[in-house]
């Protein structure tokens, strides 16, 4: 009975921003270590005895980043499962369970979001063979974290009496969403609720014959949505006219809320899904003065505050209980308890149209990355970056003129009918309306300064006759 890791990315991590963004989530960074979120997750969990490769529900913007970042790490995905758009976690981990079933129907699949925080793998290893035995009984489990404070952004599990059958689980008497400090604080006093983590260890079967019997419409628009899907690639595309059939609803109140299957394995390593920065500042390592610093910081009778520098130095001086961001394009300055309202500044930047809402000035696409160096009347520079073996789509541009400045590795260029080998220190300038294409046959990084001049520099005056990565 083979355990089956499903990993959950396919959240946007606006309450991070500016950090975190649309197009470069939190489950793509790194926070605590050498390892992304994403890549912690997936090792967490390679680590198991009798794993199996993960499956992944993304959605296709990220699909490339999700690849390269496994790769990375040694890890081969059993599949990765696109979702053209997102319905919340029922549809996501019926449509996975169909996947496991199809190949494994007496498997057990671990339910994990991409974006938690755990430091101590082990810890978390030995809590989900703990579980086995239940899920193998055909127990739904949740696993539940002990609460270490009355936190109000989390909801909470009631736990009831152990199973006899094991004593490793318990029983749920209820699922609460999140409360207000008052019952938070009711909650940590009677010691019998836990946080809801969000994990899961469902037997396969078990699992679909409950989605089943109390969704049968969400279930037969989630096997349309896999029967009707298509490979791409190495990706799994669901059918989007069947994905907009299905309810957007969590497995808490589709399946967990209403089954008599439902467990939970009470846990009590250091947790976090990082879902605000005063949840980075919690689980931060402070100073005498109750700080946590991340970058070139200076900081003169502060207390009780975070503060994140990314490209430059800040300083802070005389404040009490702040969070402090800073990234090339955007600062976030906000007292610590009103940082779950940063979502309501993203909506705002999306209203406005600006790009720091979405994007970040270095920009991840499937073969390197780009960044906006400067921006002015009819031009646009920008630092390219082309991983080696990559190649960039053969395109052209209606509004814009492009030159190309090689200052590390070698490009091969096609520009019209010609091919030109580019090395340091060389250059070659593409004409508005030609056909071009950049390429690194090297084994190094290709690094180049693009200037690009014309009368419409937007990313969407682009023309693709051909594209490795099947894009439109």
């Amino acid at each position: 009975m083979s355990i089956h890791p499903v990993i959950l990315s396919g959240g946007s991590g606006t309450r991070l921003w500016p950090l975190s963004r649309e197009a470069l989530p939190k489950q793509f960074l790194r926070f605590d270590g050498e390892h992304t979120l994403l890549q912690a997750t997936a090792l967490r969990s390679a680590g198991l005895p009798d794993v199996a490769a993960p499956t992944i529900l993304a959605n296709n913007e990220h699909r490339f980043l999700i690849a390269q970042q496994l790769q990375e790490i040694g890890v081969k995905p059993r599949d990765i499962i696109l979702e053209p758009i997102g319905r919340n976690t029922a549809p996501a981990l019926a449509i996975a369970a169909l996947s496991i079933a199809a190949t494994d129907p007496a498997g057990l699949m671990l339910v994990l979001p991409s974006d938690h925080l755990i430091a101590d793998a082990a810890a978390f290893r030995r809590e989900v063979q703990a579980a086995v035995p239940a899920a193998r009984d055909g127990r739904l489990v949740t696993f539940g974290i002990r609460p270490r404070w009355a936190e109000t952004g989390y909801g909470y599990i009631a736990c009831g009496k152990p199973l006899a059958s094991d004593g490793a689980c318990a029983a749920v008497t209820q699922f609460i969403e999140k409360p207000d400090l008052v019952r938070a604080e009711r909650f940590v006093a009677e010691g019998t609720y836990l946080w809801n983590s969000g994990m899961f260890l469902f037997p396969v079967q078990a699992f679909l014959s409950e989605v089943e019997r109390l969704q049968p419409q969400l279930m037969m628009a989630c096997r349309e949505a896999l029967a009707q899907g298509s490979r791409d690639l190495d990706f799994m595309r669901l059918s989007q006219p069947a994905m907009e059939r299905c309810p957007s609803i969590s497995v808490d109140y589709a399946v967990l809320e209403h089954t008599g299957l439902a467990a939970v394995r009470p846990v009590d390593y250091d947790w976090s899904d990082l879902g605000s920065w005063k949840a980075l500042w919690d689980v931060g390592t402070k100073d005498s003065d109750g700080n946590v610093t991340q970058g070139a910081t200076l900081l003169e009778d502060v207390r009780d505050t975070y503060v994140f520098a990314e490209s430059r130095l800040v300083t802070a001086l005389g404040v009490d209980g702040l969070v402090v961001v800073e990234t090339p394009d955007a600062v976030l300055v906000s007292h610590r308890d009103k940082v779950q309202g940063v979502r309501t500044l993203v909506d705002r930047l999306k209203a406005q149209k600006r790009p720091e809402g979405v994007i970040h000035r270095k920009v991840h696409r499937p073969w390197g990355t780009y960044e906006s160096v400067d921006t002015g009347d009819r031009f646009q520079v920008k630092r390219i970056t082309v991983n080696p073996g990559a190649k960039l789509s053969m395109q052209m541009h209606h509004h814009r003129a492009e030159h190309w400045i090689v200052v590390r590795g070698t490009a091969r260029v096609t520009r019209g009918e010609d091919i030109i080998m580019l090395t340091e220190n060389e250059s070659t300038f593409i004409p508005l309306g030609v056909k071009h294409r950049l390429e690194n046959p090297g084994r190094i990084p290709l690094e180049l300064i693009e200037v690009q001049s014309g009368t419409y520099l937007g990313e969407d005056d682009i023309v693709r006759f051909e594209d490795t990565y099947n894009r439109g």
